[in-house]
């Protein structure tokens, strides 16, 4: 039995059609690649979530493929901040509720200001993180976008 996560229960909650996915973890590798590659998936289906500092003083965060790198100059020219920064990872967990490789772009313990790389919308589902290791969300695009009021732009490079 697939146990349910906050961000399963979440979507539930907005009735939005999604598909929890368990994979084995690799304490050593928590990368995107890794998780596309147990998951059988090609990686331009696996977004990570990426979450940052920004000037003036607030986060966002940030969900793009797996094979690409986050943009911070376009992250803050988009979320109209001075500068972003990756959060410490020291800090991911109190900000968000989240650990690395388990960090959910859905129900966080707050709701950040949140942006997809504009490409999401090439892929007709995508994973996200459940909120866990081990869990992804399998989803159509749109409903995510949606779901978390998330906004587009080019933030990957």
């Amino acid at each position: 039995m697939v146990h349910k996560t906050n961000a399963a229960r979440f979507l539930d909650g907005k009735h939005i059609p999604y598909e929890l996915v368990e994979y084995e973890v690799d304490e050593s590798d928590l990368s995107a690649v890794h998780v596309a590659a147990v998951c059988g998936e090609q990686i331009e289906k696996i977004y990570k979530t990426i979450v940052c500092e920004c000037e003036p003083r607030g986060y966002v965060v940030a969900c793009i493929q797996g094979d690409l790198s986050l943009n911070l100059k376009a992250l803050a020219r988009l979320s109209g901040h001075k500068k972003c920064e990756l959060l410490n990872l020291r800090e991911l967990e109190k900000v968000t509720g989240y650990i690395r490789g388990g960090c959910s772009p859905i129900a966080m313990k707050k709701a950040f200001e949140t942006f997809f790389d504009e490409r999401i919308l090439k892929q007709d589902y995508v994973y996200v993180s459940a909120g866990v290791r081990g869990k992804q969300i399998k989803i159509a695009p749109q409903s995510l976008i949606e779901a978390i009021q998330a906004k587009l732009g080019d933030v990957a490079v």
